[in-house]
């Protein structure tokens, strides 16, 4: 059985947390950010958890995701 390929777009945006949720970058914190409140960006920062039916969409273009060694 040959290897299943990762789909590296998803690979570049999405991320797994150490108990296994898959996490992913807020929108809007690209460009234009002079036009923009500090609360507002503040808000864009960090992550966010992928809801459920989201996250088996990925964990399918992700074989590997959350799998050590």
């Amino acid at each position: 059985m040959p290897k299943m390929k990762t789909h590296k777009g998803a690979a570049k945006r999405f991320g797994v947390t150490g108990t296994g949720k898959v996490v992913r970058l807020k929108a809007w914190k690209g460009h234009h950010l002079d036009i923009k409140s500090s609360s507002r960006t503040r808000r864009y920062a960090g992550k966010a958890v992928v809801d459920g039916t989201s996250a088996e969409q990925i964990k399918g273009l992700l074989p590997y995701i959350g799998k050590k060694g």
